[in-house]
């Protein structure tokens, strides 16, 4: 059963991103390490400073999945981005338990780096009207508003990261685009579905679930997927983005 988040919860993580470069402040004690959102409820402060007297400060990330509500979307194509928000979620250890802004959100970690996982339960096509709303109610900025969502110019199975870019005709990311002020400039993890076979419709295509063997595709990228929004979080777009990037895209490719 969901629940909609408590007034506690709310003030407790906005308290800390109310000074003008919107960070999270936590104290550096290897003690504390707030995993998922049931019991942690992201006691901040920006004031909280470490024995040593320094303040140590973390802008939290939004990371959005992408896709349909409901038991008959599970598994289908359109809904990989689920898919990745439940994989951070496992290996984080955050709860999906809170509705909030029309999305089943869990509020945790990586490492000491505080993120907000939101899978909006509006459809595809009313995304932005999850995601706009939490990333001004936490002040989370463009930066830091990652994106996970199904792509047909990729290779099934193959993932991108970029820190930019347009909507490519993905209803989904076009709604997001439309209630963050008509910005692009935000990052977006791309997981690869190929394109319909032949002449299919495309509509079906994407409800479709995949066969035996993109599955087995489709579960070692999520896995990988993982790995890349782990490094993305703490150590923003560097040399593993770009040797990722290039390892996905002939990761199928025999020498």
């Amino acid at each position: 059963m969901y629940r909609t988040m408590t007034m506690v919860e709310r003030v407790s993580m906005l308290c800390a991103v109310s000074a003008p470069k919107t960070c999270i402040s936590y104290p550096r004690n290897p003690i504390f390490r707030p995993r998922h959102s049931a019991s942690a409820r992201l006691n901040v402060s920006a004031s909280i400073h470490n024995p040593n007297g320094f303040k140590v400060e973390y802008t939290p990330w939004l990371i959005v999945g992408l896709g349909n509500p409901g038991n008959k979307y599970h598994g289908t194509r359109h809904n990989i981005g689920f898919e990745m928000i439940d994989h951070i979620s496992q290996a984080q250890g955050i709860l999906l338990n809170t509705i909030q802004s029309k999305a089943l959100i869990g509020i945790g970690s990586i490492g000491e780096v505080p993120i907000l996982l939101a899978k909006p339960q509006a459809y595809m096509n009313f995304s932005g009207e999850s995601v706009g709303p939490l990333a001004a109610y936490y002040q989370v900025p463009l930066r830091h508003i990652l994106l996970v969502y199904d792509e047909m110019s990729l290779p099934n199975g193959v993932l991108r990261l970029q820190p930019k870019g347009g909507h490519g005709h993905h209803n989904g990311v076009k709604s997001v685009m439309e209630h963050l002020d008509g910005c692009r400039d935000f990052p977006r993890l791309c997981l690869g579905i190929g394109d319909p076979p032949g002449t299919m419709d495309m509509k079906a295509y994407l409800l479709q679930k995949f066969s035996s063997i993109e599955r087995n595709q489709v579960d070692a990228a999520l896995e990988q997927g993982v790995d890349a929004v782990r490094n993305l979080v703490l150590y923003g777009f560097n040399r593993y983005t770009t040797r990722f990037n290039l390892e996905q895209k002939y990761k199928y490719h025999k020498v």
